[in-house]
């Protein structure tokens, strides 16, 4: 069986790491589609998160991850990695293309993944970003501390809504 391209072969070494797992109902397959076409602002909480930001807070969490700037990396039916370079932490500093991340920048991937577990699937969503430099380092971090808990957050309810899906 061949091995499926994933967060290590597009950002092994990180600065910033964020994982969350929930067990759901159904097979894998089912479970990353449930979370992919969750909302992206599932409950009134994540919607006014995400209008704190200036985001609409509307469409799925697939649609609006793209819409952000991300793009897909990798993909099977159990697996998704996305990713994206900038400097989140400054207004306007817009997303660019993974591979162009440069100096003052961050490059960033997202995956949703799900395996089988327990009668079930355990699904997961993991963040990595990597600084391209100590300042973009030094000020992702201070941003991280900020929004890192608000960003785990949402993914935490994204995951409670592919399983409400899944129900």
């Amino acid at each position: 069986m061949p091995r499926v391209a994933g967060l290590d072969d597009f950002l092994p070494a990180y600065d910033v790491r964020a994982r969350y797992e929930r067990h759901v109902p159904g097979g894998p397959h089912d479970a990353l589609a449930a979370a992919l076409a969750a909302p992206v602002a599932p409950d009134g909480l994540v919607r006014a998160l995400f209008r704190m930001r200036g985001l609409t807070g509307r469409g799925t969490v697939s649609s609006s991850m793209r819409a952000l700037g991300f793009d897909e990396l990798a993909r099977t039916d159990t697996v998704l990695v996305l990713g994206a370079s900038g400097s989140p932490w400054s207004p306007g500093g817009g997303i660019g293309a993974f591979d162009e991340a440069g100096p003052g920048q961050v490059r960033m991937v997202a995956s949703f993944e799900a395996t089988s577990a327990d009668g079930g699937s355990l699904l997961a969503t993991e963040t990595r970003v990597e600084a391209m430099d100590a300042g973009s380092r030094r000020a992702f971090r201070r941003y991280w501390r900020v929004v890192g808990p608000f960003s785990g957050l949402i993914r935490r309810r994204w995951l409670a809504a592919a399983e409400r899906a899944l129900r």
